[in-house]
């Protein structure tokens, strides 16, 4: 088992902290709106087969007007 070098594990962190590529401001803004687009559109999909489903379990058992 190696042992335990806090100073070691400081000096690693650092060395791969400064390898990471971090997105532009503009690439952020691009990747939040299609994260919202995408979310919203799950969303209303969900929406409608659940309302469709409903619907038909309603009309099965009778319970619809």
């Amino acid at each position: 088992m190696s042992e335990i070098n806090p100073a070691k594990f400081i000096r690693e962190v650092r060395q791969e902290t400064s390898k990471v590529v971090w997105p532009t401001r503009k690439e952020t803004m691009v990747s939040t709106t299609m994260v919202l687009a995408l979310v919203i559109i799950a969303a209303v999909f969900f929406w409608v087969v659940d309302s469709v489903i409903s619907a038909a379990v309603r009309y099965i058992f009778g319970l619809g007007a």
